[in-house]
Formats: structure tokens, sequence, C-alpha cells
């Protein structure tokens, strides 16, 4: 009887370690997959953070702003009884006239390859220039049969502010007070001539103070012709 005894139980005390094995070896993979979901969860969060950081960091390029509607590059404008004129605003003589009546002078010219002004980047292109008492407009087009969009604003008259409210005549402080992202382009080294520049976004689209003696003598906005 002890014989028999015997071998039943190394049969039993076999078969509990084989189950025990089986229940670590089990534990041990549900671990291993559950590391691996979080892991992977964590993986998955750190890749859209990483995305959503690089999207939130994207730096502004020339060109990719359209210019309708934008307000930071609406701040290149002026205001005339109400009517805000901006740089690249669409004109033409009938609405330029609704707004400052008839000007003094108007000139135009097409540039060609023999023109002598050796700009070859607007061959093809017109521009007219609108002259009033201290304003003048230059305008562009496109090319042959497009619309013509404000590419240069001169004021040297106190009577057309920008729309933060600056005009000739006011002075440095005034200035630097209402537009505190421009600066002195000579870092006041000449305390009787400088210029003072603002850029909203790019050295592209600009609006440059000429400073004389302390105070504004002329406005300029303007943008670079491609």
């Amino acid at each position: 009887m002890k014989a028999l005894r015997k071998p039943a139980t190394v049969v039993l005390l076999a078969v509990l370690t084989t189950t025990l094995l089986a229940g670590c070896q089990e534990q041990r993979e549900d671990s291993a997959a559950g590391n691996s979901t979080t892991n992977n969860a964590a993986a998955s969060n750190s890749s859209g953070n990483s995305s959503n950081n690089s999207t939130d960091s994207e730096v502004i390029k020339e060109g990719t702003i359209p210019k309708e509607g934008n307000v930071i590059l609406n701040e290149l404008a002026f205001v005339h009884e109400d009517q805000t004129v901006a740089l690249s605003d669409v004109v033409d003589q009938t609405k330029l006239e609704r707004i400052f009546g008839k000007a003094e002078e108007i000139t135009s010219h097409t540039y060609s390859a023999d023109d002598g002004l050796n700009m070859d980047q607007l061959l093809g292109r017109t521009k007219i220039l609108y002259q009033y008492p201290g304003l003048e407009i230059e305008t562009f087009d496109a090319g042959k049969g497009s619309e013509f969009r404000i590419t240069t604003i001169e004021i040297t008259d106190a009577k057309y502010a920008t729309i933060r409210n600056i005009k000739v005549g006011d002075s440095v402080e005034e200035l630097t007070k209402a537009y505190p992202e421009g600066k002195l382009m000579g870092d006041g080294a000449t305390a009787a001539e400088d210029s003072f520049r603002y850029e909203p976004v790019n050295y592209v689209d600009v609006m440059t103070f000429h400073i004389k003696d302390d105070k504004i003598a002329g406005i300029r906005i303007s943008t670079l012709l491609d």
C-alpha cells in the first residue's frame, strides 16, 4: 500500500507544479501585454503632442497669409473721413475719386524691355500714380487685363492718419507709444533725422515714418514688388 501511495504523491506534486508554472507564465504574458498597451498609448500621445507642438510653433512665412480680411496686414493702412485705405486694396480712378476727390495728376507707365528702366521683373505690368495734396497712391496691375492694387502710399499731410491715429507732425514719443513693435533705423544716432520702421509680419510689407527734428515729416506704406 505504501508503495502505491508514493508514486501517487509524486504524480500529484508534478501536476501541482505544472499548474503553478502555467499560471505564472500566463500572469507574465498578461503583464507584458498590459505594459505593451501602456507603452503604445504613451507613444501615441507623445506623437500627438509632438504634432500639436509642431503646428503651434509653425512660423508664419512670407506670402502665406492672404491680405483680404487679415487684421495684421490691414494695419498697413490710413484713414480719411471714415474711409480706410490699405496696402494691396483693389482700386481704380473712380473709387479713389469717391474717397479723395479728383486727383491733381495721374500718370501711368507700362514697363517694357526698351524703356531704359531695366525693370525686368515688371515687364508687361502697368503702374498708375495718383497725386493729391499731401498724398500719393501708387498702383500696379499683375499683367494685361488684371485689377490694380495699391503698392505704395506716401503721406505728407496731417489730415491723413494711420489706423492707430498717428499722423504727420506727431512726436517721436507719440509714435513709439502707438507702435511699440517698431524701431528707429538709425538707433537715435542722428537727432535731427531718422526713420522709424514698422513691420507687422515680414520685411515685404512695411510702414516707414520719416523723422525730422523729433517729429514725423512723412509716412510711407509700401510692399516689395515681385
